[in-house]
C-alpha cells in the first residue's frame, strides 16, 4: 500500500484519539487550577475518556486502524524515547547493600504479587501488569510492559485505572504513617520511594516530613525505576519462549525493549545532549497520552467493570506486601 494511501486510512482514528489525549491535557490543566494539583494524570484521563467515548456511541470501522496504530507503534515510540529519562548515575547516591536490597523488594513485590492475582483469579497478563506496575513504577511500568507480554487492551486499562486510585491514596496516607509511626526522615524516604509509584507522587508524599525525606525517597525511586529495563528484558525474553510457534517470525526481544535499553545506555554515559532531554520526554508524554486515549476507544466497559473487584483487590494486597517488604528491609539494613 503506498504511504499516502497507508496515511490517509490512518487519519480517522489518529484524529481521534489526539481529540481524546487533548482533552485529557485540559483536564489535568483544570485539576492543577482548581486543586492546586496533578492527582489524576493525563494518561489515565485520557483512557476513561476513550472508554467513555467508546460506550456512549459505536465506533466508525474507518477509526479502527488509527487507533490500533496509536496503540502499538505509538506506544513503542514512546517507551524507547523513555528510556532516556533513565540514567544509571543514582546507582552512584546509594549505597551496594541499598541497591541490592532495593532489587530483591522489586523482584519479591513481582513474584508476591503475581501469585495473589493469580489466587484472585485474575488472568496471567493481568496479574502481570499489577504485579510490574505495583512493584517498579506504577503507570510507566504498566505501559512499557503490555505490549512485551502482548496484553490486551482492556486489561491494560483496567491495571491502569485501579493501580492509578491507589497511587493517588498512598500519597495522602504514607505521610500519616510517618507522624504515628515514630519513623525517621531516611526511613521514611526509603519507605516512600519503595512504595510511591510516580515520582512526583514521591515529592508529594515525602515533602512533608523534609527535605532529608525528599531526596531520600528520590534518590530510591530513582533505583526502583531502573529495575524497569531487566524486569522488561526478562519479560520479553519469557514470552517469547513460552510462544515457540511465533518465535522463529520474532525476534527474541521486541525492538522496543532494545531501544528503551539503548537510549538508557547513553544517556546513563552522557552522550544525550543536555539540549534533547527535555523534548524527548515531552515527545515520549504525548506519545503515551495518545497511545492510552487508543486503550481507551479499544475497551468494553462492561469486561474492565467484571474485573474490577478483583484488579482492586490484587492491588490493594499487592501495596500492602509491598510496605511490608519494605520496612523489612529498612530494619534489616538497620537505617537510623
Amino acid at each position: 500500500m503506498p504511504l499516502s494511501q497507508r496515511i490517509n486510512v490512518l487519519l480517522p482514528g489518529l484524529a481521534l484519539t489526539g481529540a481524546v489525549a487533548l482533552l485529557a491535557y485540559a483536564g489535568e490543566h483544570m485539576e492543577l487550577s482548581i486543586l492546586g494539583g496533578r492527582w489524576i494524570e493525563s494518561l489515565v484521563l485520557a483512557i476513561a475518556l476513550g472508554i467513555l467515548v467508546c460506550t456512549v456511541r459505536p465506533l466508525a470501522p474507518a477509526t479502527r486502524p488509527g487507533i490500533d496504530f496509536s496503540a502499538k507503534i505509538l506506544l513503542e515510540i514512546a517507551i524507547v524515547l523513555l528510556g532516556a529519562s533513565i540514567s544509571l548515575s543514582a546507582i552512584d547516591q546509594a549505597g551496594v547493600w541499598l541497591i541490592a536490597g532495593i532489587a530483591l523488594v522489586v523482584v519479591l513485590s513481582i513474584a508476591a504479587t503475581y501469585a495473589t492475582g493469580r489466587l484472585l483469579g485474575l488472568p496471567p497478563k493481568l496479574a502481570t501488569l499489577i504485579a510490574c506496575g505495583n512493584s517498579i513504577c506504577g503507570n510507566s511500568a504498566i505501559v512499557a510492559v503490555a505490549p512485551v507480554i502482548e496484553a490486551g487492551s482492556q486489561e491494560t486499562a483496567a491495571a491502569l485505572a485501579f493501580t492509578a486510585v491507589l497511587g493517588v491514596a498512598a500519597v495522602f496516607l504514607l505521610p500519616l504513617l510517618y507522624f504515628h509511626a515514630g519513623m525517621s526522615a531516611p526511613q521514611y524516604g526509603i519507605l516512600a520511594g519503595l512504595t510511591v509509584y510516580a515520582v512526583p507522587q514521591v515529592l508529594a508524599a515525602t515533602a512533608p516530613v523534609g527535605l532529608l525525606a525528599v531526596q531520600t525517597g528520590t534518590i530510591v525511586k530513582l533505583i526502583r525505576v531502573l529495575m524497569l529495563g531487566p524486569v522488561i528484558f526478562l519479560l520479553g525474553i519469557i514470552t517469547k519462549t513460552e510462544a515457540p510457534t511465533t518465535a522463529h517470525r520474532r525476534p527474541l526481544v521486541p525492538w522496543f525493549i532494545c531501544g528503551f535499553l539503548g537510549l538508557m545506555a547513553l544517556r546513563s554515559f552522557g552522550l544525550i545532549p543536555d539540549a534533547l532531554l527535555t523534548p524527548m520526554a515531552l515527545v515520549s508524554n504525548i506519545l503515551t497520552v495518545i497511545a492510552m486515549a487508543a486503550l481507551g476507544l479499544s475497551v468494553n466497559i462492561r469486561s474492565v467493570a467484571h474485573a474490577g473487584g478483583r484488579v482492586i483487590a490484587a492491588a490493594m494486597l499487592s501495596l500492602l506486601m509491598l510496605g511490608v517488604i519494605s520496612y523489612g528491609l529498612i530494619a534489616f539494613l538497620q537505617i537510623p
